[in-house]
């Protein structure tokens, strides 16, 4: 049974992508799609779960470079212990990011309650007093500076 073949535009359509996402994928050695005689570039029709799961991958916050990496090795299923420590620095870095979104979510909330509820009590001097400072220092707000230009916008 021959193998069915797909053009960009269809592989787009049933992943969910634009076709740039996929030039952009053939681009990293992500993908590797054939070309016909005319240059025009067709997938298998498995190239549709790839796609998927790179985009997965993406959204879990890989770079291009680290799924140029892990790819094959998916396919062999074999993680080399250089590329799993890679990935153990991916979930850290991830964990450590959901730590801070969950910080700053408690924040949002205390500064609702306290609109919600402006004479319960004084202003607080700060969110972290306002949550209650059950906050650890790895959760304290990074602060940045902006320089405000001529206009007042932040530049």
């Amino acid at each position: 049974m021959p193998t069915e073949h797909l053009r960009i535009g269809e592989i787009a359509q049933r992943a969910g992508v634009s076709t740039r996402a996929l030039r952009y994928y053939e681009e990293q050695g992500l993908l590797h799609p054939r070309r016909t005689l005319s240059g025009q570039r067709v997938f298998p029709a498995s190239a549709v779960m790839r796609v998927q799961l790179i985009q997965q991958l993406f959204d879990a916050g890989l770079s291009s470079p680290l799924l140029a990496a892990l790819l094959p090795a998916i396919d062999a299923r074999h993680l080399d212990p250089d590329l799993v420590a890679r990935l153990l620095a991916e979930h850290e870095r991830l964990q450590a990011e959901v730590a801070a979104l969950q910080a700053t979510s408690r924040r949002l909330a205390a500064l609702i309650g306290l609109v919600d509820h402006p004479d319960d009590g004084t202003c607080p001097g700060s969110l972290d007093e306002a949550v209650g400072g059950d906050l650890p220092a790895s959760e304290t707000p990074r602060t940045t500076r902006r320089r405000l230009g001529r206009t007042g916008r932040v530049a």
